[in-house]
């Protein structure tokens, strides 16, 4: 994995939140897969991790959000924990399959994924986390990549068309949304032709 990616780990990551502003709005679910590489060098989904978030102090919610989106947050098993314990409860795995891959740091799949990076890093800055295992601006986003490979930019349509099939009544949940983004990453990059890696140049520290 190391070879593959530059020494990044590609990790899939999907949030549900209170509206589109990362500065003010709320993060309400966060879930992460690490990728795994079998022998063949194929991408797999890793193990899913996964939080409810309560709502941080200050922060905003849009109640056109919820509708969306279906999060009761008052709901008795929704078992919501506060941001910084819901960062470490997702960042641990990441962190053990950075070491587990030899990469040096983790780099956020998304499906428009500087939306999910954006309030990632608005989170890690609000409650102080000093261990995010994310690169602070770098990301593969499937929204590109689907619309190379299939035609396709809505991650429903592009599921489809990458053979998979698609639950509406489930969209919407940040699991859900990033089992679905991850098998649509390991897709299209399975099916992409490898050619001999050459090694970084020791100067491109980025």
């Amino acid at each position: 994995m190391a070879q593959r990616f530059r020494g990044f780990l590609p990790v899939v990551v999907d949030v549900e939140t209170g509206g589109f502003d990362w500065n003010r709005h709320a993060l309400l679910e966060i879930a992460a897969v690490p990728l795994e590489i079998d022998e063949n060098g194929l991408l797999h989904p890793g193990q899913t991790a996964s939080a409810h978030v309560i709502p941080a102090e200050g922060t905003e919610i849009d109640p056109k959000s919820l509708e969306v989106t279906g999060i009761v947050l008052d709901h008795p098993f929704r078992l919501a924990k506060p941001e910084r314990e819901a960062l470490e409860h997702v960042f641990a795995p990441v962190r053990a399959a950075m070491k587990k891959h030899n990469c040096q740091r983790a780099i956020l799949v998304g499906h428009n994924a500087h939306f999910d990076l954006n309030f990632l890093n608005a989170t890690v800055a609000r409650c102080g986390h000093k261990r995010n295992p994310f690169h602070p601006f770098s990301v593969f986003d499937t929204v590109t990549l689907a619309g190379v490979a299939y035609g396709q930019t809505v991650l429903a349509r592009a599921v489809q068309a990458a053979g998979f099939p698609w639950d509406a009544n489930e969209a919407h949940s940040a699991v859900y949304d990033t089992e679905q983004t991850a098998r649509l990453f390991c897709k299209i990059v399975n099916a992409w032709p490898t050619t001999p890696l050459a090694s970084p140049a020791a100067s491109d520290s980025r």
